[in-house]
């Protein structure tokens, strides 16, 4: 039976995603994917600040206690968020997500700055201690959100699941955080169309990939105008405001994980991210704020 395109759909994270596997068979190609999703859907709940028995939810809950010891793979990813804490010099921080309680980009409102500062106070993965596998949040009301990780990992640990299982060609794609787990079968790379931030109906350029992670970070969906001025969702831990700068950031890296970290902090950087980038040796593409679009491609994965 010759190789064709299996196409499996999927909501979890809040997103809309899908699997892309070629396979000779497609009830095996049906039963790959069913453990791949699973394996989703069991890092959610894991890793979910929304669900009250998370693992997550069980950190934020011992804020201002004593703190608990977590298992080996959350302990991989809160070294993985030390890194990019220290690599960003403090802009990367998984605990600036309770700023979110004073910024609400659907109302249309401005926070206080009094407001923004208050809530400052239990911001700073400095103030935490993390002596693994152990980790206290000494104040009450300081929480960690994996937002900026889990989604990428859980790409990753489906496409190296597939892998494992069988699968040479195919695509992860979870809500636009893309991992390629090999190219088309006639070697052909996939094309992977970047939204225009401004107008997200609008590809503004494509890229090819035949191998590893892509992912995007930017004022997508979750913006607000404001006297003619756009206040985009991410937030710069240290001042509690919007980022501004770049509209728009991807990297490509061998981990969707290591894509997606890198975009965020090059979008946190503001216009020093265009230079940043390049010390990362990998490839990215940028959007400035007038909609200029730049992009370099690295010597390893041209």
């Amino acid at each position: 039976m010759a190789t064709q395109l299996h196409r499996f759909s999927f909501k979890a994270m809040a997103c809309q995603n899908e699997l892309s596997l070629y396979y000779n068979n497609k009830k095996a190609a049906r039963e790959i994917a069913d453990q791949a999703i699973a394996m989703v859907n069991a890092l959610e709940q894991r890793y979910s600040r929304y669900l009250p028995d998370s693992i997550l939810s069980k950190i934020n809950a011992s804020a201002g206690q004593s703190g608990i010891s977590v298992d080996p793979e959350t302990t991989a990813l809160l070294d993985y968020a030390q890194t990019c804490y220290q690599q960003s010099n403090g802009l990367f921080d998984v605990t600036s997500g309770v700023l979110r309680n004073v910024w609400d980009f659907k109302s249309n409102n401005l926070p206080k700055q009094q407001d923004v500062e208050a809530v400052q106070q239990l911001v700073g993965w400095d103030k935490l201690n993390w002596t693994p596998p152990r980790i206290t949040l000494p104040e009450s009301g300081m929480e960690l959100d994996f937002g900026g990780i889990v989604k990428e990992y859980a790409a990753d640990g489906c496409a190296n699941l597939c892998r494992s299982l069988g699968i040479k060609s195919g695509m992860v794609n979870m809500g636009g955080d893309i991992h390629v787990i090999g190219p088309h079968p006639d070697g052909n790379s996939w094309i992977i169309g970047i939204q225009d931030p401004r107008n997200p109906d609008n590809v503004i350029t494509s890229i090819e990939l035949k191998q590893g992670g892509l992912a995007s970070s930017g004022d997508y969906q979750r913006s607000m105008v404001i006297d003619d001025k756009r206040y985009s969702h991410i937030l710069n831990p240290k001042t509690g405001w919007p980022v501004q700068g770049l509209r728009a950031v991807s990297v490509i890296a061998p981990h969707c994980l290591i894509a997606g970290s890198t975009s965020t902090i090059a979008m946190l950087k503001g216009e020093e991210g265009k230079q940043w980038l390049d010390t990362t040796g990998l490839s990215y593409l940028w959007i400035d704020g007038q909609g200029k679009c730049f992009g370099h491609q690295s010597g390893a994965s041209k």
